[in-house]
């Protein structure tokens, strides 16, 4: 008799539990991957609360995935099981002139695996073998879960071009703040400040290398930043993506500078002082997810060390508690929490 395929299933933050499905089977050109680790990622948890724009309630997560080849269909036989492998989850038409560019993270049919399709917090999935990485020799598996939401920050350093000799504020220390920070250091940047409300995260900041960790409710935040960058930001990543961040963040860049929105809004205006954008010649670029060439340079960045694994995984959950792993997701003293897997 066959094992239960375990699955969460998200109604509502206060409502998530397992359900059992039929094991998948690979169809043509497909995987079957048995999960290991699953990231609960902002947007699972901002879906959860019902906040977030693009995922519908209830939903089945999964996004963040590391696991185990166990099956392949037709076409998908250059992988083997036993193959370690790191799911890329945009899901993409392959026509569209975006697609066909090589932009098929702003595919204009795109869907997310494990946001707008069931995804891999489960014991088994099938996804096609075109939307997975082989992990890296050498590198773990708590290291390959950090892959997907490091990409997220790769891409979004890229938009900015050559840091090489500029200056950065990043917004926000949470998982995708601190991995921009990383992330801008190595393209280049010669001083960075990061700001949150709270002190033990823009502690953590200055522990992963920031030059300062600076409140954000501060009354006299720019001149602070000035300060400590020796001028206005060059670049200012907003991985908070409110009216109130968005406002610092034209308040802190440099006339003819850069605003990378990183963070995903709440449905909903957020006022722009388009005076000041106009007036100082600002640009304000929007950034989604990652290509495969992201994925590489994160890999790459992990396996040299750059990313302290420890300062970044905070908690882990068995798939069973899947729901307090979600609730430590939100405390935010934790950074990354990930759902490690058992056999049923």
């Amino acid at each position: 008799m066959s094992q239960p395929n375990r699955r969460v299933l998200v109604r509502s933050i206060d409502d998530i539990t397992l359900e059992e499905v039929p094991a998948p089977v690979p169809g043509d050109d497909e995987l079957l991957i048995r999960s290991t680790v699953v990231g609960v990622c902002g947007s699972d948890t901002h879906a959860a609360l019902g906040h977030h724009p693009f995922i519908d309630l209830p939903y089945r997560p999964g996004h963040e995935v590391v696991g185990v080849v166990t099956g392949a269909g037709k076409g998908a036989e250059d992988f083997a099981p036993g193959d370690r492998v790191i799911v890329e989850p945009n899901l993409y038409c392959g026509e569209c002139a975006q697609c066909r560019s090589g932009r098929y993270n702003i595919c204009r049919q795109l869907k997310v695996f494990g946001c707008q399709t069931p995804g891999g917090m489960a014991d088994l999935f099938t996804i096609p073998a075109d939307r997975v990485h082989r992990v890296p020799e050498g590198m773990t598996d708590l290291q390959a879960a950090l892959v997907e939401p490091l990409a997220t920050p790769v891409h979004a350093v890229a938009k900015a071009g050559d840091l090489t000799g500029r200056t950065v504020a990043v917004l926000g220390a949470g998982p995708i703040g601190l991995l921009v920070l990383t992330a801008a250091r190595h393209a280049g940047a010669t001083r960075i400040v990061v700001t949150d409300l709270l002190d033990t995260k823009r502690d953590r900041a200055v522990r992963l290398g920031a030059d300062a960790g600076l409140p954000a409710d501060a009354a006299d935040l720019a001149a602070l930043a000035d300060a400590a960058l020796g001028g206005p930001a060059d670049v200012v990543f907003d991985c908070v993506a409110r009216e109130q961040s968005m406002a610092q963040a034209i308040d802190l860049v440099a006339k003819g500078g850069q605003i990378i929105v990183v963070g995903v809004g709440a449905p909903g205006t957020t006022p722009i002082r388009l005076d000041l954008v106009q007036d100082r010649e600002i640009r304000i670029e929007g950034t989604l997810m990652y290509t495969a060439d992201d994925y590489r340079t994160a890999m790459s960045l992990i396996t040299s060390g750059a990313i302290a694994t420890d300062d970044i995984v905070t908690a882990t959950f068995p798939l069973e508690d899947a729901g307090k792993a979600f609730a430590a997701s939100l405390d935010p003293e934790h950074v990354k929490v990930l759902v490690t897997m058992t056999a049923p």
